[in-house]
């Protein structure tokens, strides 16, 4: 079965890749080596996080300890924190993702599902293009598949794993082996059936390789748009070019991107520690950030022979260049400017959040290299620095000194290098940009929520305690902006195990639904969270709504524009 579910897309899009390989590999060229700038004021996409599917029925489960291995982030250890779920389409099966999807929130990962199929009732078969065997969910059959896709979050949440999204389909626009979807059908799915599926994020549409003909008609109808939380992609033999997205930047505020299929650059068997080809997956994973504003990184199998885990269940190559992003690159943690192609073949992009810098540094020549890191609006004292290369997998280096903002690293040849430092000063320490700070204790309406000092560590006069585990309430009823558009707002708040959800309204309306809040360790622990959500200009409101779990402790919050 799993063979018949994956062999037509290797052979078909080996045609694609190949097709594309000239343009994708081709790199910009830099007439000189320059400096690599990290704006730490200039905020880009939020990251969600990165990871790969389980799939029980196709490939097997995996192991209690590969669950440690792909969620855990001790050494040796990938550090995922985003697990894609297969929606079966007997119910019968669905106990199947329970284990491994459980284990994965309990590291502090979040899990979303995507269908193949209807179940078999509601599917028929149609002529498409010549092939009289095509399948498509039946027109009388919408409501039920909305239902179908309701009653999988239902049963999830009753087996302890509140998804982050459900899709409505996998691929629909390359599916020889499941079930088709036009571009119009998807349209009136998300116009009439979508906003029935409660309880989670609905993700759409999940082309293949990121066709854009399937995903601008729902960016251009306004109740399609207001029904889909998640715009999700797929990136099979995609060129570097077409990452980027400018409707979606247009229409798409308070909406989320996420690219959540993919294997690069091929499927061989036991291809996963192949160097320098791994060295392709760190590279294809810069440019989904940095050139599309992606803000997951979905591998497929995480298990497989040409995956990020093989077989035996042992990190491969490919494994700890998704892991230079992975283990550092926090969940809510904001990409900032940096140069991106400094010299020729060195590839770079940055990250902020819990008062650290991030730098993900490739080279992709034959040689070593020398390369100057300038922070600009923030600053640090040393940095960290891990290495993979041909010898090496993420190995821990020397520490190096800053000096006046700046630092100077050797870049192995074909290498990729991860740099962490500990930021102060300016707007690096986790803060969104330049934005504006609002209490929890000052200015807001409180339901069913006291404000108290007994936990230290908090800003301000107090935090804000919720009493009740549904309805209660901390609304914000001032936060003023110049301009419309999409905002990011920072939760500084405090957790000392589990996951907590929360509810979000701006202006009255609901923009997220059971947003998860992870653990920070204890209650005098903060951490930080940020979302996006769009905003007027002028005075607004934004209101957080416990949903059945209670709710962390809430310090303030940071509201700034994003870029």
């Amino acid at each position: 079965m799993k063979m018949k579910f994956k062999f037509k897309k290797s052979v078909n899009l080996l045609l694609a890749c190949l097709t594309a390989l000239p343009l994708m590999l081709t790199p910009t060229n830099v007439s000189a080596a320059s400096d690599a700038n990290i704006n730490l004021s200039s905020e880009k996409q939020v990251i969600r996080g990165f990871g790969g599917i389980n799939h029980p029925v196709w490939v097997g489960d995996l192991t209690a300890a590969q669950r440690e291995t792909a969620f855990g982030n001790g050494q040796n250890q990938l550090g995922f924190s985003v697990l894609r779920i297969w929606v079966d389409p007997n119910p019968n099966n669905w106990a199947l993702e329970v284990a491994t999807a459980k284990r994965a929130i309990e590291k502090g990962a979040i899990v979303f599902a995507s269908p193949w199929n209807p179940p078999s009732s509601m599917v028929e078969t149609f002529n498409r293009n010549g092939d009289t065997n095509a399948k498509r969910l039946r027109y009388d059959k919408y409501a039920a598949y909305a239902q179908h896709l309701n009653d999988f979050v239902t049963f999830m949440k009753n087996n302890g794993v509140n998804l982050y999204a459900i899709s409505v389909q996998n691929e629909p626009d390359y599916a020889h082996d499941w079930t088709w979807w036009t571009p119009q059908e998807i349209l009136r799915f998300m116009k009439e059936n979508a906003g029935s599926i409660q309880g989670t994020k609905v993700m759409a549409p999940e082309s293949f390789q990121y066709l854009k003909n399937i995903s601008d008609p729902i960016l251009n109808d306004p109740q399609a748009l207001a029904n889909m939380d998640i715009l999700g992609a797929h990136l099979y033999g995609t060129q570097f070019s077409n990452f980027a997205y400018p409707l979606f930047k247009q229409k798409g505020a308070g909406k989320e991107l996420w690219m959540t299929e993919v294997y690069y650059p091929n499927s061989d068997n036991n291809s996963a520690d192949r160097w320098p080809e791994a060295l392709d997956i760190s590279y294809h994973m810069h440019n989904a950030m940095v050139e599309g504003d992606f803000q997951a990184y979905v591998w497929w199998y995480i298990r497989r022979s040409y995956g990020p885990m093989k077989e035996d269940g042992t990190i491969s190559k490919r494994g700890y260049n998704m892991a230079h992003f992975s283990k550092f690159v926090r969940p809510g943690y904001v990409r900032v400017d940096a140069s991106k192609n400094p010299d020729t073949n060195t590839f770079v992009s940055a990250y902020k959040g819990d008062n650290k810098v991030v730098v993900v540094a490739i080279n992709r020549s034959t040689s070593a290299k020398s390369q100057r890191f300038v922070l600009q609006n923030g600053n640090a004292s040393t940095v960290s620095s891990y290495v993979t290369d041909s010898s090496r997998n993420l190995a821990s280096l020397a520490p190096i000194n800053v000096s006046n903002g700046a630092f100077t690293a050797q870049l192995p040849a074909q290498s990729v290098t991860t740099f962490v430092a500990n930021i102060t000063g300016g707007n690096g320490g986790g803060n969104v940009g330049t934005g504006t700070t609002y209490e929890a204790e000052t200015g807001t309406t409180l339901t069913d929520a006291v404000i108290e000092t007994a936990y230290p560590g908090f800003t301000g006069s107090g935090y804000v305690n919720f009493n009740a585990y549904t309805g209660s309430a901390i609304q914000w009823n001032d936060i003023n902006n110049t301009i419309t558009g999409t905002k990011n707002v920072k939760f500084r708040y405090a957790l000392e195990s589990g996951t907590r959800t929360l509810d979000i309204y701006v202006n009255g309306t609901k923009v997220l639904s059971n947003e998860p809040f992870t653990q920070t360790g204890s209650w005098s622990t903060w951490g930080e969270k940020t979302i996006q959500v769009p905003m007027n200009s002028g005075t607004n409101t934004l209101r957080i709504v416990t949903t059945g779990t209670e709710g962390p402790n809430i310090d303030n919050i940071t509201v700034t524009a994003a870029s």
